[in-house]
C-alpha cells in the first residue's frame, strides 16, 4: 500500500477552476473519504490521483515519488466507478479474472487469485453466472473483486454505493470497511452522502467549490466543523444557525438571548447549535418560536420550530416529545455545545474553545427565552 500527498493540486477547463490549490496526506493503511455537494471538484481530485485527469499544477505523491507525470497504468491504482461496467457476456469468474489476465498472470495463479477474491466478498457461488442474473449489490460486490484482485496500491471508489438501495447501502459500507481492515488497504472513496462517509471514513475531506474546507476524522468534523459550510452540510438535520450579537458575555439575536462561554470575543457572529443541543422549553413566558411540526426518527423525534431565525429544529427522546402543532415554545442550549462563526468570513471563531470546557454543567441548561 502507499501514502499519497497532494501538493497545491489544481485542475482547470480553460477559465473554469474545477480543483484549487488542493494539499492532504492521505497515509497509508487509511480509509479517506472525499465527501462534498456535486460540482465541488472531490472526482477530479480521485482523477487526477488516478491519472485520468492532467494536473494544471501542483505535485502528486506515492511514497514520495512524483506520479503526476505517469500514465494510470504506471501508477498501479485500482479504480471502482459508480457505473460497474461488467462485461455482459462474460461470467463473474472471467470478469474478476480480466486484469490479471491483461497482465499475462499464469492461468493457475488467476484461478487461485479468483477464487481468493471471491471468498472475501461472498461470490463464490455466483462465479459462473453472467453479471444480469445478478442483483445491483452483488454486480457491485465484483466490481470490488475485480479491483482487489490484483492487490494494488491503492484502491480509488468514485460514489460506488450510490445506485444500491438504503438496506443494501449499509451492508456494504460494512463490507467495504471490513475489507479495507483486511487488506490493511490504502482507500479513496468518494461520495455526496454524509452518513455514508461518517460511517466510513478514517480521514473525511469535505470539499466545495473545489477546496478543501476541512479534514480530520468524522467526530473531529461534526464536533468542531472549521466553517459554515462544514456546520451546515455535515450533520442530520443541518446544524441550526443564527445571526446575532455578542455583547457584555450574552448572545443576541432574533428573540434569542443566552450567556456566552468565556472568551467568545464581542461584536456581530453566527451562533451554532446542533438539533441534539437544543432544548424546547414547553413553559415559556415569551416563546422564541412555535411548533411546525413533528417527525420521529428511530428512538428520537426531530420538532420543527418556526421562529424569527427561520426553521430552527430539535431532536428530542420520543417520550419527551409532548410537543403540539402551533404550540409556543422557548428554547435552550448548554453554552458548552455553542459554536460561533464570524459573518464575514463565515470561519469558526476559535477563541472561546479552551474556556468553553470549563462552562456550566449539562444540567443546567439555559434559557434563551427570558421571561
Amino acid at each position: 500500500m502507499v501514502d499519497i500527498e497532494l501538493e497545491r493540486v489544481r485542475r482547470t477547463f480553460g477559465d473554469v477552476v474545477a480543483v484549487d490549490d488542493v494539499t492532504l496526506r492521505i497515509p497509508r493503511g487509511t480509509f479517506t473519504v472525499f465527501l462534498g455537494p456535486s460540482g465541488c471538484g472531490k472526482t477530479t481530485t480521485l482523477n487526477m490521483i488516478a491519472g485520468l485527469e492532467d494536473v494544471s499544477g501542483g505535485r502528486i505523491l506515492f511514497d514520495g515519488e512524483e506520479v503526476q507525470d505517469l500514465p494510470p497504468n504506471k501508477r498501479d491504482i485500482s479504480v471502482v466507478f459508480q457505473s460497474y461496467a461488467l462485461y455482459p457476456n462474460r461470467t463473474v469468474r472471467d470478469n474478476i479474472a480480466f486484469p490479471l489476465r491483461m497482465q499475462r498472470v499464469p492461468k493457475a495463479e488467476i484461478a487461485q487469485r479468483v477464487e481468493r477474491a471471491a471468498e472475501r466478498l461472498g461470490l463464490t457461488p455466483l462465479l459462473d453466472r453472467r453479471p444480469r442474473a445478478l442483483s445491483g449489490g452483488q454486480q457491485q460486490r465484483v466490481a470490488l473483486a475485480r479491483s482487489m484482485v490484483r492487490t494494488p496500491r491503492a484502491f480509488l471508489l468514485d460514489e460506488p454505493l450510490s445506485n444500491l438501495d438504503a438496506k443494501l447501502r449499509a451492508e456494504t459500507q460494512f463490507e467495504l470497511k471490513e475489507l479495507q481492515r483486511e487488506l490493511d488497504g490504502t482507500f479513496i472513496h468518494v461520495t455526496h452522502d454524509q452518513a455514508e462517509a461518517m460511517s466510513l471514513a478514517d480521514l473525511m475531506v469535505v470539499m466545495s467549490r473545489g477546496t478543501v474546507q476541512q479534514q480530520g476524522t468524522g467526530g473531529e468534523v461534526y464536533a468542531r466543523p472549521a466553517n459554515l459550510f462544514v456546520a451546515r452540510f455535515v450533520g442530520i438535520p443541518a446544524m441550526n444557525v443564527v445571526e446575532g450579537v455578542v455583547a457584555d458575555g450574552r448572545f443576541e439575536g432574533a428573540g434569542w438571548s443566552a450567556p456566552v462561554p468565556a472568551g467568545v470575543p464581542s461584536g456581530p457572529v453566527v451562533l451554532g447549535v446542533r438539533s441534539e443541543s437544543l432544548r424546547l422549553v414547553a413553559d415559556a413566558e415569551r416563546p422564541v418560536g412555535r411548533v411546525q411540526l413533528s417527525e420521529q426518527i428511530g428512538a428520537d423525534v426531530l420538532v420543527a420550530v418556526d421562529s424569527d431565525a427561520g426553521k430552527l429544529v430539535a431532536r428530542v427522546p420520543v417520550d419527551e416529545a409532548v410537543f403540539t402543532p402551533g404550540q409556543g415554545v422557548g428554547l435552550a442550549v448548554d453554552p458548552r455545545h455553542m459554536h460561533f462563526f464570524d459573518p464575514e468570513t463565515e470561519e469558526r471563531i476559535r477563541d472561546h474553545e479552551r474556556a468553553a470546557v470549563h462552562a456550566v454543567p449539562d444540567e443546567k441548561l439555559t434559557r434563551t427565552a427570558q421571561g
